[in-house]
């Protein structure tokens, strides 16, 4: 069984991989309280985002990991449900790297959001509770689909809608309620939807800001790889002609060149003036990511 789960799991595109891992945080945050008749609380205040800063130093890597846990169902659904629809716009764009940049720096953008506005302005002292949920990166990747492709339309139900209606219509509703109870979570929102903004806007301008960060973690998994012994060395003579390897690598500049100019056209002109024909290879080079 056990087996059978992680081949399924390795089946699941990126954004159905942050889907899963969030539902099953959540279920072991339910389960594990109850069968050790712990606080509800027990499990996930090693990982929530606190707002004191003493505390925030004590557990760092609270800056990320507060995203994994939610408070109850409708928040842990509403978050999966954007997260869901607007991931599918991107992938249809982008690889699954680029879902992950945005996704993490927007989780991080909006815990630093959340910490700064809570030790910086006295009106937000009032609310003391910590910080929990994948908002702030759901956000990230919904704002960036909003603003970089603003006039594409969306189908609701009986009527369409152009995407930057659907972004500014979150980030108003943040707004509105930022002196709520729970202003720690629109201000986390709002931090999310700027890092998204910018992340977009720049990107249209050539300009990858999430780079470093990827570099960074490539790092990180690199340093905490057990190193493979290296085999012995052989003697390989090669033939003069074109291999399959270099063909593949041929092919794969080819393709990237025409979404190179496919993502072009997008930005001078909006997605609605692709052809047939262009959107069903962005869609198929999203889906081979």
């Amino acid at each position: 069984m056990a087996g059978g789960l992680r081949y399924q799991y390795k089946r699941l595109g990126v954004a159905e991989k942050l889907i899963a891992i969030n539902v099953l945080v959540y279920i072991v945050n339910l389960i594990f309280p109850f069968l050790f008749r712990l606080p509800k609380t027990s499990l996930e205040q090693w990982f929530w985002l606190p707002k004191v800063l003493n505390d925030f130093f004590s557990q760092p890597w609270s800056l990320i990991t507060y995203s994994f846990f939610h408070f109850d169902f409708s928040h842990i659904f509403m978050n999966m449900l954007i997260l869901y629809f607007s991931s599918r716009i991107l992938l249809n764009l982008f690889d699954g790297r680029k879902l992950l940049n945005i996704y993490f720096l927007g989780v991080i953008a909006g815990g630093l959001a959340f910490l700064l506005s809570f030790n910086i302005f006295p009106v937000f002292l009032e609310n003391t509770l910590p910080m929990i949920g994948a908002s702030a990166g759901v956000m990230a990747v919904l704002i960036f689909v909003c603003a970089y492709l603003p006039n594409q339309e969306m189908r609701l139900i009986f009527f369409n809608i152009k995407l930057w209606y659907i972004g500014a219509f979150f980030v108003l509703k943040d707004l509105l309620f930022l002196t709520s109870e729970n202003s720690g979570g629109h201000i986390a929102h709002l931090g999310g939807a700027l890092l998204g903004y910018i992340y977009a806007r720049q990107l249209v301008q050539g300009r990858d800001i999430g780079a470093g960060f990827s570099k960074f973690i490539d790092g990180l998994v690199t340093a905490f790889t057990p190193s493979k012994k290296k085999a012995p060395m052989k003697t390989v003579f090669k033939n003069q002609k074109t291999t399959t390897g270099t063909k593949a690598k041929y092919e794969k500049d080819l393709n990237q060149k025409k979404i190179d100019s496919i993502l072009d056209k997008i930005s001078k002109s909006g997605y609605e003036s692709l052809t047939k024909a262009e959107k069903d290879f962005l869609f198929k080079a999203g889906k081979k990511d």
